[in-house]
């Protein structure tokens, strides 16, 4: 009979040091975006919330269009999230349980492009973009994201993981097309690394500052980042006012994590666990 040894104060203790570190700047930032200005040049850092948070709120909303910035980041966080997902899904699908000339050769030139920096890329993206006339247009921060390397090679990973040959011959011989047989067996099979994806790119999306700084214009069609930037500029950094618009930048991030929690735990377990 086998007996599981409960984990002790050592590691409990150390779980709670990285929960700390973890929670810690996202409360600072809570603090501070509850006080005024001069919290912040305190001998004792302040570490109680004020009652400055809504007056500050206001304040942010006055500076800037923030919820322009709010609207413009959802839509190109999400849209790029539910592209990811669904291509590299197609693609993994295809580089592990499809049968083609090539296959193992153009997976390793998808996967030499992580190898690319993506500044090398910004250049002649740029002159792209200004020749399709779409500087300051949403559509050219998605149109590069739609697809990775990354999510490519998860998703690959997780088809050969989860989605058994014998369930892909099986689908066959019952009809099925490849779109169908993707789309009803491999899709479910393979949601919670798909929910892992999407989170991951939807806050990387979401985060992104240096390439819709370049495209987009800063005053007519900002994203959540180039706005919060905007609140720090000037001959003097309002702190307050810059932490308070990060905390609100924040708050989509973790509302979309505990939204896909269940999603997210399962698809890295069950990348940790095999058998």
């Amino acid at each position: 009979m086998l007996t599981t040894k409960r984990p002790g104060f050592l590691v409990y203790g150390l779980l709670s040091a990285v929960l700390l570190a973890s929670v810690f700047p996202l409360y600072f930032s809570f603090v501070v975006a509850s006080k005024d200005n001069s919290a912040i040049g305190d001998r004792v850092p302040p570490l109680i919330p004020g009652g400055n948070l809504f007056a500050n709120i206001a304040r942010v909303f006055d500076t800037v269009d923030f919820w322009l910035a709010i609207q413009n980041s959802l839509i190109i966080a999400s849209t790029v999230a539910v592209a990811n997902v669904l291509l590299s899904s197609l693609a993994g699908f295809a580089f592990a349980r499809l049968r083609f000339r090539g296959r193992d050769s153009l997976f390793l030139i998808v996967v030499g492009t992580a190898m690319v920096p993506t500044q090398l890329g910004v250049i002649p993206l740029y002159m792209l973009m200004s020749e399709l006339d779409w500087y300051g247009q949403l559509q050219a921060v998605i149109l590069p994201a739609l697809v990775g390397a990354l999510g490519v090679f998860m998703m690959r990973q997780a088809c050969e993981e989860t989605v058994p040959h014998e369930l892909i011959e099986a689908a066959r011989v019952d009809g099925c097309s490849v779109l169908r047989t993707f789309f009803t067996v491999a899709l479910p099979a393979i949601r919670p690394q798909a929910a892992v994806l999407g989170m991951l790119t939807f806050m990387t999306a979401w985060n992104d500052y240096f390439w819709p700084l370049i495209v987009l214009d800063p005053n007519d069609s900002p994203t959540v980042q180039v706005a919060v930037s905007t609140l720090a500029s000037g001959y003097y950094t309002d702190y307050s006012l810059m932490l308070t618009g990060a905390t609100l930048g924040v708050l989509p991030v973790i509302a979309l994590f505990l939204l896909l929690a269940r999603h997210i735990v399962g698809g890295i377990m069950q990348g940790a666990v095999k058998g």
